[in-house]
């Protein structure tokens, strides 16, 4: 700093020492003690190790770059379902959640600027009016003197600008403009997670729908076999026994369809809930989930990418980047500030020579303070402030190898599922044949009715199995969508299922 004082001394030879020392510290302005962007140590995999083993091609790795403003897509529109797109429109209006989400970026954005505010000089004016009596002791009057109260007039203009000599306020923006874009980047996060959590929840009510439209039609088989049977043992064709067996199956049967009504409601409130609706004011219409759905194929891309799309990550980023710059504003506070006060402005004993030339007055100065003893605040505060960041580089990384897992996972509950659905639906067709043979041999006399009751009670479960697997592939799908951060324009293609 001395070498700057004596420059700014050759530079200005004339200006007196005081305006030397508010150049020597202009010249200072804008040094930053803000530490390099940390870099995190994260194992990034070439590939999905799950997408390779299904053959699906990532395409050619490359290093990760932000980009969270990329567009996701209307990704919900690939199952082609109206229903599911009315309720994301619904809870993209109504979501208290979005609401809250949207609040917070709000906040954030102000705060930025209250932080780009301290940049430029604070200006303020005013105008007044005060009257009062001196003490004679104040004048160096005997106690007792007449002394007459007096009138003052006033019209002040106040400026103050701090000078960042070591980088501070720019500290400060750096941090508050990292928190905005955190903010912003977890709003996304919200939406994406809601609009998953509405697509997740309404696959789940249409196959309590379809589940439950399989077992009634178990019902009304097993009623009309009650019936049946009732006919024959009125006749003294069959024991007892066959007729309360089969009225017992139907019973339970009747319990688990009335069981999935419960289930059904409890979806269809947590719909009401998530588009911002009140449960008691929205009753949907059953739809079960169709046999033939159809489901989009989500390309995984590549490791790096993801860490471009997902907005948690992001969110975490740029958590980290604005921890990292408060290590500077903590940094700053150790070495000296110099706030620069100016006023100009009219004061008079008289109002109506308040705005006259002779009644001027002005002011300018500053104060070069620095730190010298603080108890510690200051060390303990930089001690925070890097505790934070490594705190912010920790959840950082968690965030990227929870990314990792949730993709992995996914693609892995995909590649299991579309196996499970293969087989499943060949047990159902053998479940179908098995009960086409039992009820043939119970008919002709060659076997008792437990037989039709255990070939009956295996094709409803393989029909209940194939249902939710099917709910289940539905809401794979999304769950891999909602880890990859979203839907690209284009970037799908609805294929039949495999």
């Amino acid at each position: 700093m001395r070498t700057m004082h004596a420059r700014a001394k050759r530079l200005y030879p004339r200006i007196p020492a005081s305006l030397a020392t508010f150049a020597a510290a202009a010249l200072l302005a804008g040094c930053s003690l803000v530490p390099p962007a940390p870099v995190p140590e994260i194992e990034v995999p070439a590939r999905f190790r799950q997408a390779a083993a299904e053959g699906i091609d990532n395409g050619s790795w490359k290093p990760a770059e932000p980009a969270e403003h990329a567009a996701r897509g209307e990704w919900w529109k690939l199952f082609g379902d109206a229903q599911l797109d009315a309720l994301i429109e619904q809870a993209r209006r109504d979501s208290p959640t979005l609401a809250s989400a949207a609040a917070r970026v709000r906040q954030a954005r102000a705060l930025a600027g209250v932080a780009r505010a301290d940049r430029v000089p604070r200006i303020d004016a005013g105008i007044g009016a005060q009257r009062g009596r001196s003490s004679p002791a104040s004048l160096g009057l005997k106690d007792g003197a007449d002394v007459s109260p007096q009138s003052l007039y006033r019209a002040p203009l106040s400026i103050s600008w701090e000078l960042d000599l070591f980088g501070r306020i720019a500290a400060n923006v750096e941090a508050a403009g990292q928190d905005a874009n955190a903010a912003q980047a977890a709003y996304r996060s919200v939406d994406l997670v809601l609009l998953a959590d509405i697509a997740q929840t309404w696959f789940a009510l249409r196959e309590t729908d379809a589940e439950t439209g399989v077992l009634r039609e178990t019902v009304a088989l097993r009623s009309e076999n009650v019936r049946l049977l009732q006919a024959r043992y009125d006749a003294g064709d069959i024991g007892e026994i066959d007729l309360a067996r089969a009225r017992a199956e139907l019973a339970v049967t009747q319990s688990e369809a009335a069981g999935l009504e419960r289930t059904r409601a409890a979806l269809e409130h947590a719909l009401a809930v998530l588009t911002g609706r009140a449960p008691g004011n929205v009753e949907i219409a059953a739809a079960p989930l169709a046999t033939d759905l159809v489901l989009p194929v989500v390309p995984p891309g590549l490791p790096s990418a993801l860490l471009e799309r997902r907005p948690d990550v992001v969110a975490a980023q740029h958590a980290m980047l604005a921890a990292n710059a408060r290590i500077g504003v903590a940094k700053a506070a150790f070495f000296p500030a110099l706030p620069l006060t100016g006023a100009l402005g009219y004061e008079s004993g008289e109002l109506s020579n308040l705005f006259q030339w002779s009644t001027r007055t002005w002011l300018i100065g500053g104060l070069l303070s620095m730190p010298i003893f603080d108890g510690g605040r200051n060390r303990a505060n930089l001690e925070r402030s890097e505790a934070a960041l490594e705190q912010s580089v920790a959840d950082y990384r968690n965030s990227v190898l929870q990314a990792f897992a949730e993709v992995e996972d996914s693609l892995a509950g995909l590649r299991v599922l579309s196996t499970q659905a293969a087989r499943q639906a060949e047990a159902r067709a053998a479940s179908e044949r098995a009960l086409q043979l039992a009820d043939a041999r119970y008919r002709n006399g060659y076997t008792s009715y437990f037989e039709v009751i255990d070939a009956q009670r295996a094709l409803l479960a393989a029909q209940r199995a194939e249902t939710q697997i099917r709910g289940a592939r539905a809401g794979a799908t999304v769950a891999l969508i909602r880890a990859l951060g979203g839907g690209w324009e284009g970037a799908y293609s609805p294929v039949a299922q495999r």
